[in-house]
């Protein structure tokens, strides 16, 4: 029986994605061998990039805007290296909402000054900071668009004219933005693309060039640009099954149509959570909740063995909260269905019946 997926990641993924790449994996289309043996250079593979890159631009509405795609490696941890590396001249500034961005502030100082903007570290990252100055002298301002640990999620972005860098790992392509308001956006893939292994990365390219440092061949923005995301050997498999999961997308409206799909599902669990005595949320802010995590937690502990039991003989997957906060996190990431929230849902209600 096919679990409901509610994962952080590696995520659910569309279930025709998983059917095409099993006879990928046999077979890539008649050619006598596997998507997983051809080579990066075969003109089989170069077409499954440029389609993945040329997707992943158009879904954003970046195509002919001076942006670039790349597929790349070592996840978005990674990126909070190469974002500084390749952007940080002098300072920084970065907003803090959780251990992601905490990780990236890290990184960041390796390279420059660092100007923590505002952060929610003092309530367990429960909120969202509003309001807060970004320095007009910053080389850029970095956030993290959702945060999957503590289900929350950004709203609306601050005004400045500084480059806007984004971490969107948990809810790339789930909802409409502006995203030629961002200098540079970078997303794991096994949160809402693909499995494990690449990450997305879309530039603008005027950003680039403006630090004076050398940076080593395999982190900089511009060698990969140069050389068409495939200046060492790509992860060919995550990179192909990220290529159909945009092809699903399209298939299925877009980000417009996935996004009132995705409202409608957080709206069943959130719904629930606010009515059911004996859970409540753990986001302070409501308005702050992440349509991808919602996290939340018993009221009553005593109930915690039955309701895991509960959800568990349900075929729901992945509830747990993460380590460092307990509770439980539904993450409803584009693939998950509706049902598999009504299922979550009917559970909840069925152990408010029979406490």
């Amino acid at each position: 029986m096919k679990k409901h997926n509610f994962s952080p990641g590696p995520c659910i993924l569309p279930q025709q994605v998983f059917e095409k790449t099993s006879k990928a994996v046999l077979d890539y289309n008649g050619i006598g061998l596997s998507v997983m043996e051809i080579s990066h250079r075969s003109k089989e593979f170069i077409e499954i990039m440029e389609n993945a890159r040329t997707l992943a631009l158009e879904h954003l509405g970046l195509e002919n805007k001076g942006y670039k795609a790349l597929f790349l490696q070592g996840g978005a941890s990674m990126q909070f290296l190469m974002a500084s590396y390749n952007l940080l001249e002098k300072k920084a500034a970065y907003l803090n909402t959780g251990t992601w961005s905490s990780k990236a502030v890290k990184e960041a100082k390796l390279f420059g000054e660092v100007i923590e903007v505002a952060s929610s570290k003092d309530a367990n990252f429960n909120y969202i900071p509003k309001d807060y100055t970004i320095p007009p002298d910053v080389d850029y301002f970095h956030c993290t668009s959702n945060n999957t640990i503590f289900g929350t999620q950004l709203k609306t972005l601050p005004q400045t004219d500084v480059p806007v860098v984004c971490d969107m790992s948990s809810d790339i392509f789930s909802r409409n933005l502006d995203f030629s308001k961002f200098g540079l956006i970078y997303a794991g893939a096994q949160k809402n693309m693909g499995p494990s292994g690449t990450t997305l990365v879309v530039i603008k390219e005027d950003i680039l060039g403006k630090v004076s440092r050398s940076i080593p061949s395999m982190l900089d923005y511009k060698v990969h640009l140069d050389k068409d995301s495939m200046f060492n050997t790509p992860p060919v498999l995550a990179v192909y099954v990220s290529m159909l999961t945009l092809e699903w997308l399209k298939e299925k409206g877009g980000i417009s149509a996935m996004e009132k799909i995705n409202e409608a599902k957080a709206g069943l669990l959130y719904t629930e959570i606010d009515r059911n005595p004996l859970f409540k949320g753990f986001v302070a802010q409501k308005g702050d909740r992440s349509p991808m995590n919602a996290t939340f937690n018993l009221t009553d502990e005593s109930v915690k063995e039955k309701f895991d039991t509960m959800w568990k003989e349900a075929g729901i997957n992945g509830l747990n909260g993460h380590r460092s906060v307990g509770g439980y996190r539904a993450s409803m990431y584009n693939a998950l269905p509706l049902e598999s929230v009504q299922v979550l849902v009917d559970v909840m209600q069925e152990a408010e019946r029979t406490a």
